[in-house]
């Protein structure tokens, strides 16, 4: 029980700490990972961050409704597939995009503050692992490459 404990108490307050570092940019800790890969992936379909998150794709829909709202993104049809959308970064989210890496680094350097090379990667090799465990006893599948990102 433990590690339950411990694995809730550092999400809650990691979501905490990473919403003030990035209230500035208008963007919140449930929005960034995803805003980053459209940075990343212009272009990116909406449904491809549904497997690549784990995240219930009405919270996919939801937090893209809101980068819209707020500047970040723009949708536009796929015309390989009119039910789907691709999504693009806008100027204002290219603009802050280093800013929020930055600031995403700077979190993970405070939670791992303390930990030698080899725990840090040991740390991220147990939670990529225990990830698995999960999704497969759920039955979600998940191809390798999804877990390195």
């Amino acid at each position: 029980m433990k590690i339950l404990k411990w694995l809730s108490v550092a999400d809650r307050f990691y979501k905490i700490y990473l919403d003030k570092q990035l209230a500035p940019f208008g963007v919140n800790s449930s929005q960034h990972m995803i805003l980053l890969k459209i940075c990343n992936s212009p272009g990116i379909l909406q449904d491809s961050l549904i497997n690549m998150f784990y995240i219930h794709p009405s919270n996919i829909v939801r937090t893209i409704a809101a980068l819209e709202k707020q500047g970040m993104i723009t949708r536009a049809p796929n015309h390989e597939d009119k039910r789907t959308w691709k999504l693009y970064p806008t100027d204002l989210a290219l603009s802050a995009f280093e800013e929020i890496q930055t600031v995403c680094g700077k979190t993970e350097t405070l939670l791992l503050q303390g930990f030698s090379e080899e725990e840090k990667k040991l740390f991220a090799d147990f939670l990529m692992r225990a990830g698995k465990n999960i999704t497969a006893e759920l039955h979600i599948e998940r191809k390798e490459e999804e877990f390195n990102d």
